[in-house]
Protein backbone atom coordinates (compact mmCIF):
# COMPACT_ATOMS: atom_id res chain seq x y z
CA UNK A 1 0.00 0.00 0.00
CA UNK A 2 1.38 3.23 -0.99
CA UNK A 3 1.83 6.38 1.10
CA UNK A 4 -1.69 8.23 -1.36
CA UNK A 5 -3.19 5.01 0.00
CA UNK A 6 -2.60 5.11 3.52
CA UNK A 7 -3.60 8.84 3.65
CA UNK A 8 -6.78 8.58 1.22
CA UNK A 9 -7.83 5.48 4.39
CA UNK A 10 -7.07 7.47 7.25
CA UNK A 11 -8.60 10.77 5.61
CA UNK A 12 -11.78 8.68 5.10
CA UNK A 13 -11.92 7.27 8.28
CA UNK A 14 -11.48 10.51 9.86
CA UNK A 15 -14.63 12.21 7.94
CA UNK A 16 -16.80 9.45 8.56
CA UNK A 17 -16.45 9.53 11.96
CA UNK A 18 -16.87 13.52 11.83
CA UNK A 19 -20.86 12.41 10.25
CA UNK A 20 -23.13 13.74 13.42
CA UNK A 21 -25.91 11.86 14.33
CA UNK A 22 -28.86 12.18 12.64
CA UNK A 23 -27.51 13.16 9.20
CA UNK A 24 -25.85 11.36 6.28
CA UNK A 25 -23.25 11.66 3.65
CA UNK A 26 -22.49 9.88 0.41
CA UNK A 27 -19.65 7.46 -0.41
CA UNK A 28 -18.56 10.61 -3.37
CA UNK A 29 -19.37 13.12 -1.12
CA UNK A 30 -16.81 11.44 1.48
CA UNK A 31 -14.35 10.75 -1.03
CA UNK A 32 -14.35 14.51 -2.22
CA UNK A 33 -13.86 15.53 1.85
CA UNK A 34 -10.82 13.17 2.00
CA UNK A 35 -9.13 14.95 -1.13
CA UNK A 36 -10.16 12.31 -3.27
CA UNK A 37 -12.96 13.02 -5.91
CA UNK A 38 -14.49 10.44 -7.93
CA UNK A 39 -12.46 7.81 -5.31
CA UNK A 40 -16.70 6.90 -4.40
CA UNK A 41 -16.06 3.33 -5.04
CA UNK A 42 -12.98 2.72 -2.81
CA UNK A 43 -14.84 4.62 -0.05
CA UNK A 44 -17.33 1.72 0.17
CA UNK A 45 -14.27 -0.43 0.25
CA UNK A 46 -13.01 1.27 3.04
CA UNK A 47 -16.14 0.54 4.80
CA UNK A 48 -16.92 -3.23 3.69
CA UNK A 49 -13.71 -3.84 5.36
CA UNK A 50 -13.77 -2.01 8.65
CA UNK A 51 -14.56 -4.20 11.82
CA UNK A 52 -17.79 -5.30 12.37
CA UNK A 53 -17.69 -4.24 16.29
CA UNK A 54 -16.57 -1.01 15.15
CA UNK A 55 -17.59 2.14 16.60
CA UNK A 56 -17.56 4.41 13.44
CA UNK A 57 -21.01 5.13 11.85
CA UNK A 58 -20.20 3.68 8.40
CA UNK A 59 -24.35 3.47 8.58
CA UNK A 60 -24.04 7.03 8.34
CA UNK A 61 -22.75 6.61 4.25
CA UNK A 62 -25.41 6.43 1.45
CA UNK A 63 -25.36 6.19 -1.86
CA UNK A 64 -25.65 9.67 -3.72
CA UNK A 65 -29.15 8.71 -4.68
CA UNK A 66 -30.36 8.65 -0.95
CA UNK A 67 -30.61 5.06 -1.00
CA UNK A 68 -28.50 2.29 0.96
CA UNK A 69 -26.61 -0.02 -1.28
CA UNK A 70 -27.52 -3.11 -0.06
CA UNK A 71 -29.77 -5.31 -1.45
CA UNK A 72 -33.25 -4.35 -0.24
CA UNK A 73 -34.71 -6.66 1.54
CA UNK A 74 -31.24 -8.39 2.97
CA UNK A 75 -30.46 -8.03 6.53
CA UNK A 76 -27.73 -6.27 5.71
CA UNK A 77 -30.54 -3.45 4.52
CA UNK A 78 -32.94 -3.69 7.47
CA UNK A 79 -29.69 -3.41 10.09
CA UNK A 80 -28.24 -0.53 8.43
CA UNK A 81 -32.04 1.18 7.59
CA UNK A 82 -32.78 0.47 11.27
CA UNK A 83 -29.73 2.28 12.82
CA UNK A 84 -30.54 5.21 10.59
CA UNK A 85 -34.03 5.59 11.65
CA UNK A 86 -32.59 5.25 15.48
CA UNK A 87 -30.98 8.59 14.93
CA UNK A 88 -34.16 10.27 13.58
CA UNK A 89 -33.76 9.42 9.82
CA UNK A 90 -36.64 9.28 8.01
CA UNK A 91 -36.81 6.83 4.43
CA UNK A 92 -39.46 7.77 1.71
CA UNK A 93 -39.60 5.13 -0.66
CA UNK A 94 -37.28 3.67 0.60
CA UNK A 95 -34.84 7.15 -0.14
CA UNK A 96 -33.33 9.32 2.67
CA UNK A 97 -34.31 12.87 1.77
CA UNK A 98 -30.60 14.42 1.01
CA UNK A 99 -31.68 17.88 1.38
CA UNK A 100 -33.09 17.12 5.05
CA UNK A 101 -30.29 14.93 6.27
CA UNK A 102 -27.33 15.15 4.46
CA UNK A 103 -24.05 16.26 5.62
CA UNK A 104 -22.40 18.31 5.12
CA UNK A 105 -25.06 20.58 3.80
Amino acid sequence: MTNSNDEFHDAVLYILGQIPKGKVSSYGKVAKLAGYPNHSRHVGKILAQLPTNTELPWFRVINSQGKISFPENSKRYQYQQNLLQNEGIVFLNGKVNLRLFGWPE
